[in-house]
């Protein structure tokens, strides 16, 4: 199981790589694995200014629908377009081409409370 170490995860299984005051957000090799082969990715807050834990859209899988929720407040800024058409790509790349949304964080201390790799690991006994 690939679980990057320069990366932040969320105990909802989802992943934060921080640029700046923007963070890219999306599933967790763990969390794809588990929902299955993705069918379609809604997110319909974009430009919208959320706070954490808020949920940002959805991940409909072949058996189950899964909230994405929002690991730090601020604006959804960007959206993946692409998974539209290629929703799969959250199973094949999660940490790269498969990513959800980015995100113009308003509270850096927010930052403190996602967990690193190692501590990801451990939830989810790796």
């Amino acid at each position: 199981m690939n679980i990057p170490a320069d990366l932040k995860y969320t105990k909802d299984h989802e992943w934060v790589k921080v640029e700046g005051d923007t963070v890219t957000v999306g599933i967790t090799d763990f969390a794809q694995g588990e929902l299955g082969d993705i069918v379609y990715v809604e997110v319909e807050t974009l430009d919208e200014t959320l706070d954490i834990e808020e949920v940002f859209g959805t991940v409909e899988a072949v058996k189950t629908v899964s909230d994405l929720f929002l690991p730090l407040s601020g604006e959804v800024t960007e959206f993946n377009g692409t998974l539209e058409d290629e929703p799969e790509l959250v199973n094949t790349d999660p940490y790269g081409a498969g990513w959800m949304i980015k995100l113009k964080f308003s509270d850096a201390s927010q930052l403190e409370g996602l967990m690193s790799a190692d501590d990801y690991k451990a939830l989810i006994g790796a």
